[in-house]
């Protein structure tokens, strides 16, 4: 009779454990080797919750040896689902779960342990998390994002952290994007910051090797304040140019100069390890894949532009006759398709550079952000062709949010002369934490009109911390039941601007 309780019981835990791998297919292993002095392992770095949608999730951590994550899904089609965790990703883990309810509130834990199903669920992090609504059910929805963290030797304030995703936490969004540069691996974080602030400093170099990558990613992910956002806030996260090196792309990702060998690719090394600090599901078909759409409700259709992997040289002339591409045939057929089908009352753009604030080093490096402005060495035409397909497509209430230039700044455009009725927004913000550096001047190619700008009047006149944290800056934006929206640029004092869009 108690051989066959256990035959029973063991039957019974293995239907209720899923064995997740990070190619989603699950597996079942025999649990004869199971033992009840199994070791615990640590949770390192917190626990976040990614991409999330009306019926899916990524679920992520990280511990400091090989073994096991496991994570129990508390709510309406709950499970346990369980993955190896290895030294060749850092001993970073992330699952997916499936078959969710829409617009539902679930729990989650996360704990590591040395032998498949073994630990102590009261030894790991809990978080919490809300699906998204289906596509058809209109209610408000409010998202933060934000870019820039830990630039310029502005890192961890010994005391404060990174106060700033403290405030965000404050706001309750439904989810929060980090918007790139949510690593400087070209950067170093000393005990002195830039503003004369005692930091905690990195214990990493520029980012040569693929553990110098890592160690920037722990690093910015042991910040309390950010941990906290991340484990009951939905994320979702995108590159820029300094998860890898200052304005890189596939044509331009290696450096000369110690600590990095000339002719080594940086391109791969940084986006592994983005891949394994980020909750982003990885498609075995597409593995490399970062741009993305995601839908919440009725009224918003969330676009990731990757602007980073596909792009040609900055610098290589852009112009209408050999017209550049920073998104990449396939990805810009993607996007005009993503546009072109969506119902989404609002059609969202992350763009980790901004449209028409010129940005890079012209003109040997060439421009790095979409806009020529007094060069041509942007990448317009693609930017141009863009607009002119939604204008001829009547795609309306398209608003892109940007970051990567360290002040926030807000646009209109009006494109087209004989239809002032077709507006495009540009909301810019930043930086989270990170140099300040002020820059008024705008491309008007678009028939740029500026709605407002903040950031120091020069990048000198900042001088301590206290003074830097003034203009440290996200965007928030909350869009009602009825469709309309609202954005914001929020500093730690509160917003210090709101537009209101009606849609058309």
């Amino acid at each position: 009779m108690k051989r066959l309780i256990s035959i029973v019981v063991v039957g019974m835990i293995a239907m209720l454990f899923d064995c997740g791998a990070l190619s989603y297919a699950d597996t079942v292993q025999d649990l004869s080797n199971v033992s009840n002095t199994t070791t615990v392992l640590p949770v390192t770095h917190g626990v976040t919750v990614g991409d999330v949608t009306a019926s899916s999730v990524v679920i992520w951590s990280r511990t400091d040896a090989e073994g096991f994550m496991n994570v129990r899904l508390i709510g309406p089609r709950g499970r346990i689902k369980t993955v190896r965790v290895e030294s060749a990703r850092d001993y970073a883990g992330k699952l997916v779960f499936n078959r969710l309810r829409p617009d539902t509130r679930y729990r989650y834990q996360v704990w590591f342990s040395k032998r498949r199903f073994g630990g102590n669920p009261a030894s790991g992090a809990r978080g919490e998390f809300r699906t998204a609504p289906e596509s058809m059910t209109a209610k408000p929805v409010t998202f933060a994002w934000g870019g820039d963290v830990g630039g310029q030797n502005v890192c961890r304030d010994a005391l404060l952290g990174y106060p700033l995703f403290r405030t965000i936490d404050a706001m309750e969004p439904d989810f929060f994007v980090g918007l790139g540069d949510m690593i400087y691996a070209d950067g170093i974080c000393e005990e002195q910051g830039r503003y004369g602030n005692a930091q905690i400093a990195g214990d990493f170099d520029r980012s040569a090797t693929l553990e110098d990558y890592w160690g920037h990613w722990k690093y910015n992910r042991g910040d309390e304040n950010f941990r906290e956002l991340l484990a009951h806030t939905p994320y979702v996260a995108i590159w820029d140019d300094h998860e890898v090196v200052n304005d890189f792309g596939p044509l331009h990702d290696t450096r000369d100069t110690p600590p990095y060998t000339p002719g080594v690719h940086l391109l791969p090394m940084g986006l592994k390890a983005f891949l394994d600090y980020n909750p982003i599901v990885e498609d075995p078909r597409t593995p490399k894949r970062l741009y993305r759409s995601i839908r919440w409700g009725k009224h918003l259709e969330l676009i990731v532009l990757d602007t980073r992997q596909y792009r040609d040289a900055n610098s290589q002339p852009d112009n209408a006759r050999f017209p550049k591409t920073m998104l990449g045939r396939e990805q810009l057929t993607w996007l005009k398709e993503t546009l072109q089908k969506s119902d989404a009352t609002w059609k969202v753009i992350v763009s980790s550079v901004p449209l028409s604030i010129p940005t890079g080093f012209p003109p040997e490096n060439g421009r790095d952000g979409w806009a020529n402005f007094d060069q041509d060495t942007g990448f317009e035409q693609e930017l141009l062709q863009l607009v002119n397909f939604l204008h001829d497509r009547d795609i309306r209430n398209v608003v892109f949010i940007t970051t990567d230039v360290h002040f926030a700044e807000v646009f209109r455009y009006r494109p087209f002369v004989q239809d002032q009725d077709f507006e495009i927004y540009e909301f810019v913000s930043g930086p989270l934490n990170a140099g300040l550096f002020p820059n008024r001047d705008f491309d008007g190619t678009l028939g740029t009109e500026r709605l407002f700008f903040f950031g120091p009047e020069s990048a000198s006149e900042v001088t301590s911390y206290e003074e830097a944290l003034e203009w440290f800056n996200f965007g928030l934006i909350r869009i009602d039941e009825d469709g309309r929206l609202h954005a914001s640029i929020v500093s730690q004092e509160g917003p210090v601007y709101q537009k209101a869009l009606e849609p058309r």
